[in-house]
């Protein structure tokens, strides 16, 4: 049984909390809000009112948070901060989808407190962190992994190592800029074949049945053709995402033309309206045409 620390209980930390507490390890969580601590606290879990509480005298700490702003909060603010109630030689985890340079910068400031960093963010949704099916990429020491490694397949079925701090966050944004661009391109190509009096339908069966099309393009053809935008990844965090991956490609000196126009259909859908809904709902912008 190992002594754990959960920041971050939206959709995905809270599943992924419940897989660690069902394995039957020591957790305490912490979250803003603090009212979803609660169905995890009746499972046994143990709330803190900070993050700092929650950590001290943990051996691990995860966090599955927003974006940098919340993460440099949770982690460093001075009073509440993880970080400060952390002992030498825990580790911290990251899961959140960050800027590398906000994942490198926090693996500098453990590592001045002595603490160990991993950055662990993940492939999936909700579906699969139910199923505990989650992929996680991760940067950091390979010692630091192996000791983690056990914990992450509790939540997750496959673990991935990228190399040093933040290679982990490079692989999710990449990752995150495959899915985003198919999205964007199944949704405007069926729409087109809408037009041109083919039945989306079976465009998707077909183009389904073709190799050209990855395993993701055609589930998501398949929502797309159902209509079905239930949140399981926002269009907010998708547009959030890919304004890490713009980031990550100028510190790169890399030119992305496909992402920074993919950004644009993200965008154009923040702008109608449908921030809440799930990445296919960037095909109701077709529609409306």
């Amino acid at each position: 049984m190992t002594k754990i620390a959960f920041l971050g209980l939206g959709a995905m930390g809270s599943r992924m909390a419940g897989h660690l507490l069902d394995a039957g390890h020591d957790l305490t969580v912490w979250n803003r809000p603090p009212g979803r601590c609660e169905a995890l606290a009746r499972r046994g879990a143990a709330m803190a009112k900070t993050p700092r509480d929650a950590a001290a005298g943990a051996q691990i700490v995860f966090s599955m948070l927003r974006d940098d702003a919340a993460s440099e909060a949770v982690w460093e603010d001075d009073d509440t901060g993880a970080l400060a109630g952390m002992d030498q030689g825990a580790i911290a985890v990251e899961c959140s989808t960050l800027t590398v340079a906000r994942m490198k910068a926090l693996g500098e400031t453990a590592a001045v407190r002595g603490v160990a960093f991993l950055d662990a963010p993940l492939s999936g949704s909700t579906p699969q962190a139910d199923e505990a099916k989650l992929i996680f990429l991760a940067g950091g020491e390979e010692g630091v992994l192996d000791t983690v490694r056990p914990l992450l397949l509790t939540m997750g079925g496959a673990v991935h190592h990228g190399g040093p701090v933040g290679a982990g966050t490079a692989l999710k944004l990449i990752v995150n800029a495959m899915l985003g661009i198919q999205v964007a391109a199944v949704s405007e190509l069926l729409a087109m074949g809408d037009g041109l009096g083919l039945a989306p339908e079976k465009t998707a069966d077909i183009l389904g049945e073709i190799p050209v099309t990855s395993p993701i393009a055609k589930a998501m053809m398949g929502l797309v053709v159902a209509g079905d935008d239930e949140p399981r990844f926002p269009v907010e965090l998708v547009e959030k995402d890919f304004g890490n991956i713009l980031a990550a490609a100028l510190s790169a000196e890399t030119r992305v033309p496909v992402a920074e126009a993919t950004v644009d259909v993200y965008r154009k859908a923040l702008d109608e309206g449908l921030g809440a809904r799930n990445i296919t709902g960037v095909a109701r912008l077709y529609r409306k045409l």
